[in-house]
């Protein structure tokens, strides 16, 4: 018998599902710690996860 397969995430074309990033700034501070941003993916809004299209609204 057969199983039924699970559904697949669907993975952000735009980041690959990598969606949030650490960016180094270059150098240290005093303490000796490297400075970093992070960053997050414009299209998924650091989710990693394809967002289905916003309900069109039908004007009366």
């Amino acid at each position: 018998m057969a199983q039924p397969t699970p559904a697949l995430r669907q993975i952000c074309p735009n980041c690959d599902g990598h969606a949030s990033v650490a960016v180094t700034l270059g150098g240290r501070d005093r303490t000796g710690h490297l400075r970093t941003v992070t960053a997050h993916c414009p299209a998924c809004h650091g989710t990693g996860i394809r967002r289905p299209l916003p309900a069109r609204t039908v004007n009366a």
